[in-house]
């Protein structure tokens, strides 16, 4: 009964996280109203209005959608410190996790979000939307076919960072219908979590389990890869040919964000520079000290070339990063019942269950946990199902994918109220689908060979 307890109580905590961040909309929604209320009767006694003052801050912290899973993660871990004492909280917190990921994703996060990056980025992308004469729906096209297959080389946050700003500039300024930007938002969420499943080292859930199962980057090109690529056409241009009318008509919308910034030219040796030390970043993601010395040389550089940058963004970086810590804190704890539950399962129940599970969980710790499981780690049917299904539900839900708070971030400016998770969960089901039938196709033909 002790030790149901011990399981129980972190994993009670982790579906309230859940449950929160669904709410965080609602809540920051309050907050406005309350501090709307506290402006408009400034008349009143000076404690009522301190106590409306409190009570909005306090509903804004709480509506930051990145934030639930990190302060549920206290009552979790004092639960852990209770009833296991402080030797378990600190083998929990030293030997047991890893906030490897989180940190990672901050640097590499803040690095791709620079104008040298998102300069060559534009001209590349640009390039192919050229093709279709730089129209929205050309640019539209170009950034959701082009941006998710760059998270296999530059890592999926550096993508969905791209993406976004792309998106925000030349898209989402226009002011699409809530349809459209909810549609976009899911299709980008989806196709950047399959995205990555062209080598081994970018994508959170293959990088978790490569080295476990011994995958090189040919062998998640050809079991993965190929039919990631096939999703990500076969989504966008579903989506594309169902809002084709109103992605015409909005070239007419003048935008309603300037980017002036974003157009200032940027020399190509700076862009190849800041490349230079991505790539540095990411062969140096196990290596504190690596990681350190090439963030210093980043900001020494940007430092040195202030006049071609633009202003750092730390402030969703960090935010992002703490989301990933309280997932990474939760996660460590529901190994007793998600290991269970994927033991002993075909490769389609697999598949099924892993992409249930990732929609409201993190998919690399989906991928971790499974790994664990011998009669997964013995069978490469098993091995392809499971991080086929996880990868393939990573656009449902913010949490299923480490990088899409990174994109919300970027993105929520332009959703009135904030982003619905029913709405995105609406939103990306279709692309979900699709991809998901592209790799169950491949399991069926491996299956049958």
């Amino acid at each position: 009964m002790f030790q149901l307890s011990r399981n129980v109580v972190p994993t009670l905590f982790f579906f309230a996280a859940i449950g929160h961040t669904f709410c965080a909309g609602a809540i920051a929604r309050r907050a406005r109203r309350i501090v709307q209320r506290r402006d408009r009767t400034a008349h009143i006694f000076r404690m009522r209005r301190f106590f409306l003052g409190f009570c909005g801050r306090l509903c804004h912290l709480l509506g930051e959608v990145e934030l639930p899973f990190i302060l549920w993660a206290i009552p979790s871990l004092s639960a852990v410190a209770g009833m296991g004492g402080a030797g378990a909280l600190r083998r929990y917190l030293f030997e047991e996790i890893s906030f490897a990921e989180p940190v990672f994703i901050v640097v590499i996060m803040a690095m791709a979000a620079t104008r040298p990056v998102l300069s060559l980025a534009k001209k590349i992308i640009g390039a192919l939307a050229g093709l279709g004469h730089g129209t929205v729906a050309a640019w539209w096209f170009a950034i959701l076919l082009a941006a998710p297959p760059l998270g296999s080389f530059l890592t999926e946050p550096a993508a969905v960072t791209i993406a976004a700003l792309l998106l925000g500039e030349k898209f989402y300024g226009r002011r699409p219908s809530a349809k459209l930007a909810y549609g976009t938002l899911g299709l980008l969420f989806t196709n950047i979590s399959v995205g990555g499943a062209l080598t081994n080292f970018a994508a959170p859930p293959i990088l978790m389990v490569a080295h476990r199962w011994h995958w090189t980057t040919s062998h998640v090109f050809f079991c993965l890869g190929l039919r990631a690529l096939c999703g990500i056409i076969l989504a966008t241009c579903a989506y594309g040919l169902f809002f084709r009318k109103e992605l015409a008509a909005l070239g007419s919308n003048s935008p309603a964000h300037s980017a002036r910034d974003a157009d200032v030219p940027c020399p190509i040796w700076l862009s190849i520079s800041h490349v230079v030390l991505m790539a540095w970043t990411i062969g140096s993601i196990h290596s504190p000290i690596a990681m350190a010395g090439g963030l210093v040389a980043f900001l020494a550089l940007v430092r040195l070339t202030f006049r071609h940058q633009s202003k750092l963004r730390w402030k969703e970086s960090f935010f992002v990063g703490v989301f990933l810590a309280g997932l990474a804190l939760h996660g460590g704890l529901q190994g007793w019942w998600i290991e269970p539950l994927l033991s002993d399962l075909g490769p389609f129940a697999l598949f099924g269950m892993a992409a249930f599970l990732s929609s409201f969980n993190d998919n690399a710790a989906v991928t971790y946990l499974t790994a664990l499981v011998p009669s997964v780690g013995a069978n490469g049917m098993l091995q392809r199902a499971v991080l086929a299904g996880a990868i393939s539900s990573g656009g449902l839900t913010v949490i299923a994918n480490a990088p899409n708070p990174a994109g919300q971030s970027l993105l929520q400016k332009f959703f009135p109220g904030g982003i619905s998770p029913l709405k995105l969960l609406l939103a990306a089901a279709l692309p979900t689908s699709i991809v998901s039938l592209c790799f169950l196709a491949g399991l069926r033909t491996a299956n049958f060979s």
